[in-house]
């Protein structure tokens, strides 16, 4: 990565709950949500001036309503940084965090900020997605996309449809794999660590504290999941035990310039070494993560083989699959996802890239003999983001220091 060293200080995330009238956040606003996970992460980081926070990046899909009105900057100011802190909003869909992230990452390395806030939020009980977006005519009467791209799930049939060895039954597997990894790790306390309790409301019952994850199904089988319904086509292989639910939530993360950090006294989690994006068929958008994830190591002059941990977003089984077949790693690999991912927890869309870095650099805290990890994702109009990650705790670790960086 050019420029200064950029690292992740810290990064938390809300409990996230499922998109319906009588989910854990369905008489939430959305910006509270962001607000929530930001000023804890100024709480547990007292020795961070808030002055110093130079940028604050949020993202959300469906920018109106409570998750409109320059995000970033109505949510710095509601958490109670300084009026002086500017903020923004951003829109990469799924990877919506994940590009606010590299977005601020590159601000720092070139200098033009210290320290900066990104993240996203997604609250999908109030704003479905697409619900309010009008898109142009030309895409289909012109033949620009196939009407499929406008339909997540219908990618996902179309990946099964183009890479046949990508069977249901694999995808089957890997849906009941996460629901069990996720329960595991629940079991071990490597989920609530990193969850920042929101304080609830419901007309009916009162106030309540949200304090675990909603969409998890623990006990699933694959006996339970075999005759499900594939809503997306009849007689297809999609179901909703292989894909992410609809999820609210809300996720952030700190990041600085290495030696900043260093003159503040703060440990990094993670160490930014490159990220890509990467456009791919629309109809097929789940392919998206092969491409960046390519460009991604190339430009940080890594082979997969480097890397130890990876954390992908399950939005579908079988996009997760597709990647792993491509970089030829098993479907169960112990590496890839071990707490499990999306399909168990949820994806509220804009806010999993950092979730996904919330994992990692939990990870790399566990396992410092563990160099590189990478953050991968697909995203909707056929795209994909790859992050690659290097752990501080490992012991070629070379921080920089203030003195290094003169």
């Amino acid at each position: 990565m050019l420029g200064r060293s950029v690292v992740l200080l810290d990064a938390a995330r809300t409990p996230f709950g499922r998109a319906r009238p009588d989910g854990l956040y369905a008489h939430s606003r959305a910006d509270d949500l962001a607000v929530v996970v930001v000023r804890e992460l100024l709480r547990r980081n007292p020795d961070l001036p808030p002055h110093l926070v130079g940028e604050v990046a949020l993202a959300a899909t469906s920018q109106v309503g409570d998750q409109g009105l320059t995000l970033g900057r109505t949510v710095a100011l509601l958490a109670g940084l300084p009026q002086q802190v500017p903020g923004y909003a951003i829109d990469r869909m799924c990877a919506g965090a994940m590009t606010a992230t590299t977005q601020v990452a590159a601000q720092i390395a070139v200098g033009a900020v210290d320290v900066a806030i990104a993240g996203g939020v997604e609250h999908m009980g109030h704003h479905p997605l697409g619900a309010d977006a009008d898109p142009n005519p030309r895409f289909v009467a012109e033949k620009l996309v196939d009407p499929d791209a406008l339909v997540m799930g219908a990618t996902a049939e179309n990946l099964h449809d183009r890479f046949p060895t990508l069977t249901k039954e694999r995808a089957d597997a890997y849906g009941v794999a996460s629901q069990a990894r996720y329960e595991a790790a629940r079991r071990a306390g490597r989920i609530d660590a990193d969850l920042v309790p929101v304080a609830i409301r419901d007309p009916e019952r009162g106030w309540g504290l949200a304090t675990a994850d909603e969409p998890p199904r623990p006990g699933t089988t694959l006996a339970d999941v075999a005759d499900l319904p594939t809503p997306f086509r009849p007689g297809g292989r999609v179901t909703a035990a292989t894909s992410s639910p609809l999820t609210d939530g809300a996720t952030a993360c700190v990041l600085a310039a290495e030696d900043v950090a260093a003159q503040l006294g703060l440990e990094p989690r993670m160490r930014m070494v490159s990220f890509a994006y990467a456009g791919v068929d629309p109809a097929v958008m789940g392919i998206g993560p092969v491409p960046a994830t390519h460009r991604a190591l190339h430009l940080a002059g890594l082979e997969i083989d480097d890397i130890g941990a990876i954390e992908i977003n399950e939005a579908f089984a079988v996009q997760v699959l597709a990647l792993l077949e491509e970089l030829g790693i098993p479907d169960d690999a112990p590496h890839v996802n071990p707490d499990g991912g999306a399909i168990a927890m949820g994806h509220p869309l804009a806010a999993s890239g950092v979730r996904l870095m919330v994992q990692l650099a939990r990870r790399f805290e566990a396992d410092p003999s563990v160099r590189w990890g990478m953050t991968t994702m697909c995203v909707g109009l056929g795209q994909g983001g790859t992050v690659i990650w290097e752990n501080p705790h490992h012991p070629d670790y070379t921080p920089v220091t203030p003195e290094a960086a003169l």
